[in-house]
């Protein structure tokens, strides 16, 4: 059976190598189009002032990259990344793995769950195809943004976090926003800064 300070140590390497990978990552990041590099200098830009970022593109045009980047460039480069599709969970599921849950919270929560803002506490939390999510989420997500707070599913104990959130999208949220289907006071915390990455047809020479 491993120690307390032996499972610690276990799960800083974990991180450790998660970090080195991610690294690696950022250092197969090449574009060589007038439009990719601008983006590119736009991250160097954002980075570092800690504030909410919103990445808009095409699917394939380097999303998820363009966060991991804007994390390792900012003061937070040392804490944890965490990075959640909202499209890839059911509905119902996502607040949970979202904000946790208390045990007993509902049938089969047996113990407490902790959810990706507890465990990006510190760092920054990438949340891909934002739009997914339902009214009810995005009302909470709003909250955490601006207050640095939330409950678990199934709690009332209010939890602080320091998380910055990278939202990402394929669609067009201003529109989304008109018709109802998504916050507009969400949309204007997440505008501080809009990164949007061409589509690669017309980055023809960024496609390996």
């Amino acid at each position: 059976m491993l120690k307390i300070s032996e499972t610690d140590q276990l799960e800083s390497d974990i991180l450790k190598n998660s970090s080195q990978q991610l690294r690696q990552q950022q250092d197969n990041l090449i574009g060589e189009s007038p439009s990719f590099v601008s983006c590119l200098e736009h991250v160097s830009y954002a980075a570092p002032l800690n504030r909410p970022v919103l990445i808009v593109g095409e699917r394939g045009t380097g999303k998820e990259l363009i966060a991991s980047r804007m994390h390792f460039l900012s003061t937070r480069w040392e804490q944890p990344y965490v990075k959640m599709n909202c499209a890839a969970i059911n509905e119902n599921l996502l607040e949970n793995e979202l904000f946790g849950h208390e045990s007993g919270a509902f049938t089969g929560a047996q113990k407490r769950h902790e959810g990706r803002f507890e465990q990006a506490d510190g760092g920054t939390l990438f949340l891909d195809e934002l739009a997914n999510s339902s009214l009810s989420v995005q009302e909470k997500l709003l909250r955490v943004i601006e207050y640095g707070e939330f409950e678990r599913v199934g709690g009332s104990k209010t939890i602080k976090v320091d998380v910055r959130v990278i939202a990402a999208t394929n669609e067009d949220l201003p529109q989304l926003a008109k018709k109802g289907n998504f916050r507009a006071d969400l949309l204007d915390r997440l505008a501080f800064d809009v990164i949007t990455l061409p589509p690669l047809r017309y980055r023809k020479e960024d496609i390996l």
